[in-house]
């Protein structure tokens, strides 16, 4: 495996975003409200809701927080009726990207999103028009404070259905979506402390961009980013 640059530089990253606590809150409780309402309000029978609390945990999301927005989830609390909603588009040098959202108001996000694309060198495209450069691949990361062995990690990992594995220092994971939760409980149960599982969207090739079309693209991605109802944006750019 070529390391986590193999996945993790197609996730743009927010952390600059992310450094306000109250935007990462809000995202990390629109994933929670999500998922209870699909799943219910029982994370041991939920793996998306387990996966969506224990990132709100490690972000040191107050427990009232998260158990609200379990219950407004499952109905016990009013709220937002989110919907997931998928965005494609063409960012400069021709990069192909992916948005993915929760919103309450499918027009508004629509058209935030559009003018993002329009006003940093983009265009918003139609349905389907870059979605098939990308496969969907299933991302583990684990820590290893109890000094499990390489051999009893792969073992572990591979018997459960991994298709790649690399141990540095941390222990990077892949495999498909289905088997992510499997591979998941592999690994907590050998003793590994998982930090991250998710499932990615791995394009099939990248593009190469430098110069002015790497600024504008990254000034792209910011914006996309920015907005409250975006979730996750992928993209195929070698940055």
């Amino acid at each position: 495996m070529a390391g986590h640059s193999k996945w993790a530089n197609i996730k743009h990253k927010k952390a600059k975003q992310d450094q306000a606590r109250g935007k990462l809150f809000t995202r990390l409780s629109k994933d929670i409200t999500l998922a209870a309402k699909q799943g219910g309000g029982d994370p041991d029978t939920n793996f998306r809701l387990r996966l969506a609390v224990n990132a709100a945990k490690a972000a040191n999301m107050p427990n009232d927080t998260i158990d609200k927005a379990i219950k407004r989830g499952t109905g016990a609390l009013g709220g937002q009726n989110l919907e997931e909603v998928v965005y494609e588009g063409y960012g400069p040098g021709g990069v192909a990207i992916l948005v993915n959202a929760l919103t309450d108001n499918r027009n508004r996000t629509a058209g935030e999103v559009r003018f993002i694309f329009s006003k940093n060198g983009g265009n918003l495209g139609t349905d389907g028009c870059v979605a098939w450069m990308f496969d969907r691949q299933g991302v583990i990361l684990a820590e290893n404070p109890n000094g499990i062995s390489e051999d009893d990690i792969l073992m572990a990992a591979l018997d459960a259905g991994a298709t790649d594995v690399e141990i540095d220092e941390e222990v990077e994971v892949l495999m498909e979506p289905d088997k992510l939760e499997a591979v998941e409980k592999a690994l907590a149960d050998i003793g590994l402390s998982v930090t991250d599982a998710e499932v990615v969207m791995q394009p099939q090739n990248t593009v190469d961009v430098d110069g002015d079309d790497q600024e504008k693209l990254e000034k792209l991605l910011d914006a996309l980013e920015d907005n409250d109802d975006v979730q996750s944006v992928f993209h195929n750019a070698n940055l």
